[in-house]
């Protein structure tokens, strides 16, 4: 009852519709890559707690990244792969730290929202293109799929995760962007093999849910700008 009463009608409501395509999408396309499906609810539900500032959401990330990392291996998306358990994991795991290392007014469940420096954002730009440039050698390298399309996903998971990171209400935007980018990549993949319209699908309800995280950061930016 606590957890109901934790989270608002409207966001219960974001998590079921969003909890409920992502099962039913997995009924009528797929059946048997129970692996996608496990890895479609924790992620959807990490963003939910994500959007409420709450640290319990990187520790579902950091699940969510291994099993994507598993998913994208078995369709050769080396980029994917890479980008998730080498990159995407470990910084959800700094930020999970970080997180728990600035509650806002000593709240365990809601992390304190940060201004983000312009020495941060520079170092981001070159950290970025710095990622980019070497990862685009090393993809080409495993002749993985849609090469441009797999660089640009690590270029805005590295960003998105780095946001994250420093708790900028901006991080989910950044993974608005990224849940673009893989919409796009895994489109090219249910080409191939239907059954991926189900990580299709989940990218799509990702991208909505993140959008409403960004809107709700930045009310808490507000709200704690306030107290």
């Amino acid at each position: 009852m606590k957890l109901f009463k934790y989270f608002t009608k409207n966001e219960l409501l974001l998590w079921f519709i969003s909890a409920s395509i992502i099962i039913i999408t997995f009924i009528f396309f797929d059946q048997t890559n129970y692996l996608t499906l496990a890895a479609s609810l924790i992620g959807v539900t990490s963003l939910i707690f994500n959007a409420k500032g709450n640290p319990f959401g990187q520790l579902l990330m950091i699940i969510f990244s291994l099993l994507y990392g598993v998913i994208s291996y078995s369709f050769s998306y080396y980029g994917e792969m890479i980008t998730y358990l080498g990159m995407t994991a470990p910084m959800a795991l700094f930020a999970l730290v970080s997180w728990l290392k600035n509650p806002y007014k000593g709240k365990k469940s809601e992390v304190k929202v940060n201004n983000i420096k312009k020495i941060d954002i520079l170092f981001m730009i070159i950290s970025s293109l710095i990622i980019t440039i070497i990862f685009y050698f090393i993809l080409k390298y495993f002749n993985t799929p849609s090469l441009l399309i797999s660089t640009l996903s690590i270029t805005t998971s590295f960003v998105a995760a780095y946001l994250t990171y420093k708790r900028s209400p901006f991080f989910a935007l950044a993974y608005a962007c990224n849940d673009i980018v893989l919409i796009i990549l895994w489109i090219i993949a249910t080409i191939t093999n239907i059954t991926y319209i189900s990580i299709t699908t989940c990218f799509i309800i990702f991208f909505f849910n993140d959008i409403y995280g960004y809107i709700n950061w930045k009310r808490l930016q507000r709200k704690q700008s306030n107290q």
